[in-house]
């Protein structure tokens, strides 16, 4: 057969296809309900793989804060908390976070099957694409628990909590929040459009009953009882963990409009990326005045702490206010990770940026909530600037107040628990010789830790050495 014929029939095979659905259409038109849903499905979908990404994100920016004896650790880390905290949210954490129920949790959709209606609170809270959406924001608030233990825990601790973590605590907050319990029966009803409350101060205050039960890492405290820093081997990693995180957290906020009706995903974005600008404005301005230094960690967090500031009200609040909420959450993330450091070893500053910066986002509705946004998502009054007075403040001030109690509490028991079974702490010699190696048979940097004449072979599992050859007789040689 000829090129040119070869050709023809090539694009007589393209054409054939592309025809057929356009005659099929002209003929029976697609609903147009149908077009909406799919366009709907297909941004969820695309805002659950840019939530995922976040992973990467939590694992750069703790690896670049460990030291380098203990980098390598933070890749299984985020892997087995991951894979145990989706399997987990599949088999009873979903069920209990929209599958109906009253006040404290749902009671249906455990083992959840495509196709099976949930009942809950949002209206596609029985499709797939809600559920996996879901599925990333409990791992990512698993993953903010652990920035505060880096360099000192015991690995078994980390899925030995996430399945308590991803099963009934955040299934529990998240219920509360977005599944028809708890929080909807506090005044007209709790204000938090994609999880300030619900995702990182859950997460923050799981990671402060952690250290306080495991304590700080060897050598940050002083025999004075004063605080010695401990720096992280990579300041660029940690900057690109920051940028990956701010690139996710676009689909974090705008996927938690559930749909692309109208330009409410669009607006919910601009807002986020406001108060993410804010946050590194008002982090750099308060520690420049304060150390007359641009501190690269600290301008990081400022960011982090703007993110987490406008979650809660990046469905709510004019784009004007975005950013002064995140600027404010820039100051108060500098000044809790000065004020924090002084009695709790708290590596990457999660306690502030998710924590402080959690609780200052989710209170900033009361003063901050446009009635227009307020009237639209009808959840909650205006804030103080427009008219509502401090009736939804304190509407927001409990709902702080009632998570941080739960989620500590619940936290506290399960790490107490852990601590006397299988231990919490690894070894002090185990510490001196770094995660990597203790923990994981292997140093995430290698050369770093071993002679150049030794590197040939190592691994984590011992190669296995080869048959000796046997040698030729004198007689044999000479043959």
């Amino acid at each position: 057969m000829s090129h040119s014929r070869i050709g023809r029939v090539a694009a007589v095979g393209v054409l054939v296809p592309l025809l057929l659905p356009a005659g099929a259409l002209a003929q029976q038109p697609t609903p147009i309900e149908t077009i909406a849903d799919e366009l709907n499905t297909t941004w969820i979908m695309v805002a659950t793989v840019l939530v995922f990404f976040m992973q990467a994100g939590f694992a750069f920016l703790e690896i670049g804060f460990s030291r380098g004896k203990n980098a390598g650790m933070g890749i299984p880390k985020i892997l087995v908390n991951f894979s145990v905290g989706s399997l987990v949210w599949w088999v009873v954490g979903f069920g209990i976070a929209f599958g109906g129920g009253g006040w404290l949790a749902g009671d249906s959709g455990f083992l959840f099957q495509i196709g099976r209606d949930v009942a809950g609170e949002a209206a596609t809270a029985g499709t797939a694409g809600f559920f996996v959406f879901q599925m990333m924001f409990v791992c990512v608030s698993l993953a903010i628990v652990w920035g505060t233990t880096l360099e000192r825990i015991k690995f078994g601790a980390y899925a030995a909590f996430a399945v308590v973590f991803a099963g009934v605590i955040y299934p529990v907050i998240a219920h509360w929040g977005w599944g028809g319990g708890l929080f909807a029966e506090i005044g007209n009803g709790v204000q938090d459009f994609a999880g300030s409350s619900i995702v990182h101060l859950t997460g923050a205050t799981a990671g402060l009953a952690a250290v306080l039960l495991l304590g700080p890492r060897k050598g940050k405290y002083g025999p004075d009882g004063r605080p010695r820093a401990i720096p992280g081997h990579n300041m660029p990693l940690f900057g690109l963990g920051v940028l990956i995180l701010w690139l996710g957290w676009f689909g974090f906020n705008g996927g938690s409009t559930l749909g692309t009706g109208g330009n409410g995903m669009a607006e919910v974005i601009a807002v986020t990326n406001l108060g993410a600008a804010g946050g590194v404005v008002g982090a750099s301005l308060m520690i420049y005045l304060m150390w007359r230094k641009l501190d690269v960690g600290m301008v990081g967090n400022g960011a982090i702490a703007g993110l987490v500031a406008i979650t809660a009200g990046c469905g709510y609040v004019e784009m004007w206010a975005a950013p002064l909420i995140g600027f404010v959450g820039g100051l108060v993330v500098v000044g809790g990770v000065i004020a924090i450091d002084r009695r709790i070893d708290d590596p990457v500053g999660a306690l502030s940026a998710h924590g402080l910066a959690g609780i200052w986002g989710t209170l900033a509705l009361g003063i901050f909530a446009s009635d227009r946004l307020v009237e639209s998502l009808g959840v909650g009054d205006p804030g103080l600037l427009y008219g509502g007075g401090l009736t939804q403040l304190g509407v927001q001030a409990a709902a702080v107040v009632l998570t941080f109690a739960t989620v500590l509490a619940l936290s506290l028991a399960v790490f107490a628990i852990i601590k006397v079974t299988i231990g919490l702490r690894i070894s002090e010699a185990d510490e001196d010789a770094g995660l990597d190696i203790a923990e994981h048979g292997m140093y995430g940097y290698p050369e770093q830790f071993i002679p150049a004449p030794e590197l040939e072979g190592y691994g984590a599992m011992s190669a296995p050495r080869p048959r000796p050859v046997a040698q030729p007789t004198p007689q044999e040689a000479t043959a």
